[in-house]
């Protein structure tokens, strides 16, 4: 393999000592589409395996998966799908979800991502925000019983077969639905689907859009993030290139499909770099990732800390040995030093690298080079990728800050959506038109230090304004992850009629959450005295509140909107309505 120093990751800064850097150009972007550079591979390597899918013992090769997908895109088109129609996938993980990822790329239309855990107002509002007219699931799931949903949505749909004419009342796009492992009465058969979708690919540009994600809504309804074959294709053949990627790599996939982290990081850098993909489960199981990392002998594993966190204290952990992964992905949340440590020291990953992005960036702008010290990787996000440009900004004046000034981040080029679907004053409040660029304002404060990497700090809105003093809440979330006691923690601002907003933190304590009283009252001055050695006075939460779950937005997210709420109903405190 090249020297750590050959990583695609250097970043140029645009201007001395200002927080503005450029990835490097040297590699030139790809230009294909996502179907055009499956074929590629597919060509190239037919009778090689291409997708596992350990829990139902599918496997598949290049040239199995591409019969499959051009199968289902001949038949989607006799369901009248056509480039740029919507076509939803609302399942869990599972080898249709890849081959229907890949035939929609074929037809040119657009794959529209519903999260599985949607219920019937979450799935309506999605459906008919897009126009989708062709909605692919499974009949239920472990979690889920999605045809009796599908049949409150749109009884009338399904009574109907899909015959001429048919629409749901409900949502008046939908003409199909397509059923997946399973009969729906009135649905088509997934397996129905075949036939010869022709030689034209129906896109005709890199530049056209390819899939539609819905933001995580943590503060309203969810945005329709649409993004392209080039970003899409792109962000992975770079991320793989970080990573070192070759068609001799497998990548165990236990995160969603539904997200990036799945259908981009993982799916498209099999098409990219011509890797093996495996999917442990439909959900992330601790011991069945395990086991497809050992049995399918996986170089490169993906997860966010908790999911790395439940495999290295699963009690089976130790019948493991990891003989070939060398590398992987934690992303989505804060990385303890010590989780990170364990990772490389009791799994042999000792190339994982930490990832930063969001959906609307196709997702990755930041990473992590092999060879960064652990205390660095978990403490930034790395350096700029290729082809993309970021600094941090005054969020008031949009003049570019000093590095090491922290201020929010924004970021340019090919990776940007084009916006968000149906939504132009949206899409104009988040990318702004300057200096000949679209900048993709993230609403992430950050700092870019002198020697180019990133420190995420958290989100604007949560920054905590207590009596002047600006507070971010990863400064005391950092500190409270690392005690031993501790498994989660989330700070927040709560209102305070003398310093405008107090301290509050939400702690997870090992073993479950301290009695009431005496007890919790003790556990929290022990954090107290413990974060007094650790940070500034005036962050140490005045209001500590012991919980065993924290609210959630459907992609895993904490909502600190809501934390705001319960805290402040279970305090007797006023919300203020301008930090909600």
């Amino acid at each position: 393999r090249p020297p750590a120093e050959a990583s695609p990751l250097a970043p140029g800064f645009v201007a001395p000592g200002r927080a503005h850097v450029r990835g490097t150009e040297d590699t030139p972007l790809l230009t294909s589409t996502i179907y055009g550079a499956f074929a590629a591979q597919a060509r190239r390597r037919s009778e090689r395996e291409a997708l596992v899918v350990q829990d139902c013992g599918v496997r598949l090769s290049f040239g199995e998966l591409q019969r499959r997908a051009d199968g289902a895109a001949a038949g989607l088109a006799g369901l009248g799908v056509e480039r740029q129609s919507r076509v939803g996938v609302w399942m869990p993980n599972n080898a249709e979800w890849l081959v229907l990822q890949l035939a929609a790329a074929r037809l040119g239309a657009i794959l529209v991502n519903v999260n599985p855990d949607y219920k019937v107002p979450e799935l309506e509002y999605a459906l008919n925000l897009v126009a989708c007219s062709v909605l692919v699931l499974v009949p239920r799931s472990a979690h889920s019983d999605y045809a009796a949903m599908l049949h409150a949505l749109c009884p009338e749909l399904l009574r109907s077969g899909g015959a001429a004419g048919a629409a749901c009342a409900r949502v008046p796009a939908l003409r199909h639905a397509v059923a997946v492992g399973g009969d729906i009465p009135g649905a088509v058969p997934f397996g129905a689907l075949g036939g010869d979708p022709g030689a034209r690919e129906g896109a005709e540009s890199c530049d056209e859009p390819i899939n539609i994600q819905f933001t995580s809504g943590t503060t309203g309804k969810p945005k329709a993030s649409t993004l392209t074959h080039k970003g899409m294709l792109n962000n992975a053949y770079f991320l793989g290139q970080t990573m070192r990627y070759t068609e001799n790599d497998v990548i165990c996939v236990p995160v969603p499909l539904y997200h990036c982290f799945g259908c981009v990081m993982g799916n498209l850098a099999m098409v990219a770099h011509g890797c093996k993909l495996v999917y442990p489960a439909a959900r992330f199981d601790a011991l069945a990732t395990l086991r497809a990392v050992v049995g399918e002998r996986c170089t490169s594993l993906y997860g966010v800390p908790t999911m790395y966190i439940a495999m290295l204290d699963h009690p089976e952990f130790r019948n493991f040995t990891f003989e070939v992964l060398r590398t992987g992905i934690m992303a989505g949340a804060l990385c303890p030093v010590d989780t990170m440590q364990r990772v490389i020291g009791e799994m042999g990953a000792r190339e994982v690298t930490i990832c930063y992005g969001m959906t609307e960036t196709s997702p990755v702008s930041w990473q992590t080079r092999i060879g960064t010290s652990v205390e660095l990787a978990c403490s930034t996000v790395g350096q700029i990728h290729p082809h993309a440009e970021c600094k941090v900004v005054d969020p008031e004046t949009f003049e570019v800050l000093p590095c090491g000034v922290p201020g929010e981040l924004w970021t340019a080029g090919y990776l940007v959506m084009q916006g968000y679907w149906d939504n132009r004053d949206a899409t104009d409040e988040a990318i702004l038109h300057r200096d000949g660029q679209r900048w993709m304002r993230t609403g992430d404060l950050a700092v870019i230090t002198e020697d180019g990497f990133c420190q995420i700090v958290g989100r604007i809105k949560d920054m905590i304004l207590r009596g002047g003093e600006n507070i971010f809440p990863k400064e005391v979330e950092e500190p409270l992850i690392a005690h031993p006691d501790i498994s989660n923690a989330s700070v927040i601002g709560v209102p305070d009629p003398r310093l405008g907003e107090q301290v509050c933190a939400w702690i997870a304590w090992r073993g479950g959450a301290p009695a009431p009283g005496a007890a919790a009252e003790e556990a929290a001055r022990g954090i107290r005295e413990y974060l007094r050695e650790r940070v500034a006075h005036f962050k140490v939460p005045a209001y500590i509140l012991f919980k065993d779950e924290f609210p959630l937005t459907v992609t895993g997210k904490i909502r600190k909107v809501e934390m705001r709420e319960i805290s402040a109903r279970e305090l007797g405190l006023e919300v203020a309505r301008s930090r909600l």
